[in-house]
């Protein structure tokens, strides 16, 4: 059974930096990519980063481009996400994901495709 807990969230004025950690329970840890997505109440969750397997891939949603980086540990079974010049627009509940699909060309970036979540973390970014 794998098991995601994020940390790290918390109130922050716009211009702002939060690193947010997830905490990875999975076996093999390093065999599978790693995404970050972010929900706002009555919307959609959406992508925000992802991560291969080895940490030699990244992708990232187009409004978090040059702002926010993704990277993991491995050898700690961690994730993570750092957001520098935070806006207010970036409040939401941030999820750290799973995916099974490991071994494609391409880091997964949509929700389908991350089979385990994490319960969440509210990042909430003052104007």
């Amino acid at each position: 059974q794998v098991q995601l807990v994020e940390s790290g969230g918390g109130l922050v004025q716009a211009g702002g930096s939060l690193r947010l950690s997830c905490a990875a329970s999975a076996r093999a840890f390093n065999t599978y990519p790693m995404g970050w997505f972010r929900q706002v109440l009555g919307k959609e969750r959406e992508f925000v980063a992802g991560i291969s397997e080895n940490g030699g891939r990244t992708t990232y949603e187009d409004s978090v481009k040059g702002r926010f980086t993704i990277s993991r540990d491995n050898a700690k079974n961690m994730v993570y996400l750092q957001m520098n010049s935070l806006k207010p627009e970036d409040t939401a509940v941030y999820y750290c994901a799973l995916s099974l699909d490991n071994g494609r060309p391409y880091v997964p970036d949509t929700e389908y495709e991350y089979y385990y979540w994490g319960q969440g973390t509210q990042v909430t970014v003052s104007s």
